[in-house]
């Protein structure tokens, strides 16, 4: 179909979808995420599992896109692309299940009715990891109240009340953002509100015994509207679609929770990998210990020996092989879950560096270096010595590179340093010894960046220092063999 005849309009008259789904789902956020995770999810379970959910869209900030949705009845394509088992993989889906967009900010009533809905059964979200957070402001008579657990502890009341405290109207709560125990701070919020406000003893013991929590990890690249491209996609299509959105392919979900979620959710009908789980936290680690720290370890690696993109540094025969021997022999050796599965995970997340559909430049990820290589790098730097009572060689050496990468240029260029003024200012002034041993100590031994003193880690001092000599003698690629040598 050539682009000039694609005029047709996306709504539900034009593609024969005009039978509308049971209000299920309360979904905050309108986002290319939630859009391209969640409601894809939810569309599985429709379409594979027989399900009927509804969604209905809260817009959770003042400026919004529910009116985007609104103007296709709440349709969008998702087109997903990527590669699993090294073979590359296109595939396209129409999303029919949102089926109600509501603006609080411009009719609050229409907003307050969703609470009365007799179907409702889940609230999922995703206000980004700002989202969860107490406003002492925020009062119930706010009409709406500014933040999302505010604007939830409003409709959960009033839900309530509409039902008189029915234990069987309580909610399923799935929020979606990227913090750790995402639904513990909630619901720890919304009990601070009801106290606040008033709301009564009946109505907390309606929250704590009729509604559930559920903290959550997601995972999915979702590189959202293909502005660059959008005539090429269009052209795949038989309407104009103004919310096409892309993803890769990959898609983790992990849910806390028991038998009974999984009846409400039975994702293991659909294919997805989707995991309900008494604890997330393994595999949170698992994610960024495996998938971050080898982002993060890359960064400057990458960099110093001249890539620019993720795809790059993995399919390069020299840069490629530190990485994976960075994740396969150190970081899965330390981790306390079943190897297999962490192993087939890594080799996930190496198909995902690979997809050649996301374009992910290295110095993108740059950002705040130092505070990512703490989190996501150290712990299994650590945990390696105290194991083989030895430094491991590539996460060592990355971190050499770590060091070397702040010093700001290579071969007369600067280097794309994105942080906190003071780090780079420290690290800056550190560099003006040009004394590699005297930076190491002094890199290892800020304990405002690693909360203790690395110069005490047996052996890592000197491993360090041996490395940033090599690098700025020999450059990347025989600073590394010659380190290996002493340090395999």
């Amino acid at each position: 179909m050539s682009v000039e005849s694609n005029t047709i309009s996306l709504n539900r008259t034009n593609v024969g979808l005009e039978e509308k789904l049971p209000i299920k789902v309360i979904q905050f956020g309108e986002g290319n995420f939630l859009r391209a995770f969640v409601d894809y999810a939810i569309q599985q379970l429709n379409t594979k599992v027989g399900k009927n959910f509804g969604v209905a869209v809260v817009q959770p900030i003042a400026q919004g896109m529910v009116h985007m949705l609104e103007e296709q009845d709440g349709l969008y394509t998702l087109f997903m692309k990527g590669v699993k088992k090294g073979q590359e993989i296109q595939e396209k889906e129409l999303i029919s299940n949102i089926v109600k967009l509501v603006n609080p900010y411009n009719d609050y009533t229409d907003y307050l009715s969703l609470a009365k809905e007799e179907e409702l059964e889940f609230i999922i979200s995703n206000t980004t990891e700002a989202g969860i957070a107490y406003v002492p402001t925020d009062k119930l008579s706010l009409q709406p109240p500014s933040s999302f657990p505010a604007k939830l502890t409003a409709l959960l009341f009033e839900r309530f009340k509409f039902f008189n405290g029915d234990t069987a109207k309580g909610l399923t709560i799935i929020p979606c953002e990227l913090i750790n125990y995402n639904a513990d701070t909630l619901k720890e919020i919304i009990f601070k509100y009801t106290d606040n406000w008033d709301l009564g003893t009946e109505f907390k013991k309606w929250v704590t015994e009729s509604c559930t929590f559920h903290n959550t990890l997601v995972d999915r690249i979702v590189p959202g509207y293909p502005r660059d491209q959008i005539s090429e996609y269009n052209a795949q299509l038989s309407y104009k679609d103004n919310l096409i959105v892309t993803a890769e392919v990959f898609f983790l979900w992990v849910i806390e929770g028991d038998d009974k979620l999984k009846e409400k959710l039975p994702f293991d009908k659909t294919g997805l990998d989707v995991l309900v789980v008494k604890d997330m936290q393994p595999y949170r680690t698992r994610k960024v210990r495996i998938l971050n720290g080898a982002h993060t370890s890359m960064v400057p690696f990458g960099l110093l020996y001249g890539k620019t993109t993720v795809k790059e540094t993995v399919d390069d025969e020299f840069t490629g092989d530190f990485i994976q021997k960075a994740v396969f022999k150190e970081i899965i050796e330390i981790l306390d879950m079943d190897k297999a599965e962490l192993e087939k995970f890594a080799d996930e997340v190496f198909d995902r560096f690979r997809n050649p559909f996301i374009k992910h430049n290295l110095s993108s990820i740059a950002l705040n270096s130092i505070s990512k290589f703490k989190v996501r790098v150290l712990p299994s730097l650590l945990e390696y010595v105290d194991k083989f009572e030895k430094v491991p060689t590539h996460l060592t050496f990355a971190f050499a590179c770590l060091i070397r990468f702040y010093q700001g240029t290579w071969n007369n260029e600067a280097l794309p340093i994105n942080d906190d003024a003071a780090v780079v200012d420290f690290m800056k002034q550190l560099w003006k010894d040009n004394n590699h041993e005297t930076v190491a100590k002094k890199a290892l031994g800020n304990i405002t960046f690693w909360e203790k003193d690395l110069n005490l880690v047996n052996g890592l001092t000197k491993a360090v220092t041996l490395a940033l000599q090599e690098i700025d003698q020999n450059g990347v690629k025989t600073a590394y063999q010659n380190f290996s040598q002493l340090y395999n």
